[in-house]
């Protein structure tokens, strides 16, 4: 029984707030007075939903793009020790032959559910918006191309990244939401006549907006215009505020809403390590002061972000509530993935996945399925 917290409920925040946990789910919880039995005293921690990752290509040194599942489990271990209990592991563009080695890997820790599973950033991307996606392995989204890597991945692939102005691009984005499988736009130079027909066709996610996209105009909206203001889409923000700046982190957020903004790491091996030289993909990547770029040209190549501080930096960077940032690390995602019943919210019935914050939003333990992941301190 966990007592004396502030429970971040889908309603809002709960002071003097108590939860139980059992068979690894949230069993009751409310206010006052708790029902009898061992209490653990909060002392004001602020308890928030589990995060949810739509996007990380790894962490802790380790690689999603990897074909040892041990290298991915410790990826996902570094994540979840910043409170992330619900993730996707990303992979970037490679040959068809290493993606499906890649996912054959993931499999397993899909069907554990460490993983809740895979998200394609790739190989259907633009060349001239490929930022740190090796070009050599990019192709056009042909339906026996899509066909060929969703049945590789054997039910494991949630999401996929496409550029819609490529050839067969609007036909792989209805082919993928006929499929079930979210489609989201990404790494695109198309513009907003390319743009709104994917939209149409059941692409429901902008991939990192801003980020690897056609820039805003006033005169041609182009992708990020049309994706922030079609109110289909869920908008995903990296809120390093590195890849994206405080104020435009919130003109966004505020624009699309709680029930449209989905904050992601977008992280890379390098996260929750050392500064120093990694791969992401097949490309070299430099890391300096937590900041990646590729080697030679200096483009961002991912983040070393993780969730807990992306929280915070919604709330004390771009100035955002409690609720909004849950919402946006949590509940939101969690219904992308169709998981809003197990995951994402304080209430009953749903996984026992806690992170209990301090004053300064840094967590002070995380609950895994109702099994501590790392120790509270109370």
């Amino acid at each position: 029984m966990l007592t004396g917290g502030r429970l971040a409920c889908p309603d809002g925040v709960l002071d003097g707030g108590w939860l139980s946990v059992s068979g690894g789910l949230i069993a009751d919880l409310g206010t006052g007075n708790p029902p009898e039995g061992d209490h653990v005293d909060l002392r004001g921690a602020l308890v928030v939903p589990g995060f949810v990752d739509l996007h990380c290509h790894g962490g802790g040194g380790s690689s999603f793009s990897t074909t040892d599942p041990g290298e991915a489990a410790k990826a996902v271990a570094a994540h979840r020790r910043h409170g992330t209990t619900t993730m996707l592991a990303s992979l970037v563009s490679d040959p068809f032959a290493v993606l499906s080695n890649q996912l054959a890997a993931l499999s397993d820790l899909v069907a554990d559910g460490e993983l809740a599973g895979v998200h394609l950033e790739g190989p259907f991307i633009a060349q001239t918006r490929c930022g740190a996606h090796d070009p050599d392995a990019l192709r056009e989204p042909d339906s026996s191309a899509v066909d060929a890597l969703l049945d590789a991945g054997r039910g494991t692939v949630r999401m996929v990244t496409l550029a819609p102005e490529l050839t067969g691009g609007i036909k792989a984005v209805r082919q993928l939401a006929e499929s079930g499988v979210v489609a989201a736009i990404g790494h695109t130079d198309g513009t907003e006549e390319q743009i709104r027909p994917a939209i149409d066709a059941g692409a429901t996610v902008a991939t990192h907006l801003f980020n690897g996209m056609r820039p805003l105009h006033h005169r041609e909206p182009g992708p990020i215009g049309v994706l922030l203001d079609d109110e289909r889409v869920t908008v995903e923000l990296i809120c390093d505020l590195v890849h994206v700046h405080p104020t435009v982190v919130r003109l966004a957020a505020r624009h699309a809403g709680p029930d449209r903004t989905v904050l992601v790491t977008d992280a890379m091996s390098a996260t929750d390590a050392a500064d120093g030289t990694y791969t992401l993909g097949r490309l070299a990547v430099d890391v300096r002061d937590g900041v990646a770029t590729l080697a030679g040209n200096g483009a961002l190549a991912g983040s070393t972000l993780t969730m807990d501080a992306a929280f915070r930096n919604l709330v004390h960077g771009a100035g955002l509530s409690i609720s909004d940032a849950v919402r946006a690390t949590a509940s939101r995602p969690a219904e992308l993935l169709g998981i809003a019943e197990q995951a994402g919210h304080l209430r009953r019935g749903s996984r026992a996945d806690l992170v209990l914050l301090d004053d300064n939003l840094c967590p002070m333990g995380v609950l895994r399925r109702g099994e501590w992941v790392t120790p509270s301190d109370h």
